[in-house]
């Protein structure tokens, strides 16, 4: 069954490409092969500002460049979300970029007092793609991956947005070119199914 994806890079790095670039660009070829419509978001080239206050984020108005990209996740049945892991999270910028997109009025909507927001992307999935220089089994074992659970949970889950799937790629400065390959030619599968 085809699917609308979108595919957001979260590299706060404008000016180079990143092994995270190759593995989105392989994610949308294998999606283009498996008969999905694919939309892409490049944080880095995106301009928003830091939102510092609560009424910023509940009642300010985000700039077009995030209004677009929250119209691509109406749009979407399944996001990807990449980025490298930086001090034992996703960079800075990526976290800026989710508050200013994940708002009230467009992925949850505040309830009367006491209840539970209501979960406005209810329906959708997502794949999170995290790469990092420690062994991955490090970082989920004995890190226990506290930062990517909460962007599965208080993030992406509060917004209704389930499974949130992870890939964790490892020892990325140190993988061989045959290592690489094969995890290119992994994320060209998970493409093409629309995982």
């Amino acid at each position: 069954m085809s699917k609308r994806i979108t595919i957001i890079q979260g590299h706060p790095d404008a000016q180079a490409r990143h092994f995270g670039h190759a593995l989105a660009d392989e994610y949308a070829k294998g999606c283009e092969d498996g008969g999905h419509e694919v939309r892409r978001v490049e944080v880095a080239r995106l301009e928003f500002p830091l939102l510092r206050t609560k009424v910023e984020f509940e009642q300010g108005v985000p700039p077009d460049s995030i209004k677009q990209v929250q119209d691509a996740i109406k749009w979407s049945d399944h996001l990807v979300i990449l980025y490298p892991l930086w001090l034992g999270s996703m960079p800075a910028m990526l976290k800026a970029f989710l508050e200013q997109v994940f708002r009230p009025g467009v992925a949850f909507e505040y309830q009367a007092s006491g209840t539970m927001a209501k979960k406005l992307f209810t329906g959708k999935s997502a794949r999170i793609v995290v790469t990092m220089g420690m062994p991955a089994l490090v970082y989920r074992w004995l890190f226990f991956a506290h930062s990517l659970k909460s962007l599965q949970r208080n993030i992406l889950g509060f917004c209704g947005i389930r499974p949130a799937r992870a890939t964790l790629i490892g020892q990325v400065e140190g993988m061989t070119e045959q290592q690489r390959a094969s995890w290119l030619d992994a994320m060209r599968k998970l493409g093409h199914a629309g995982q």
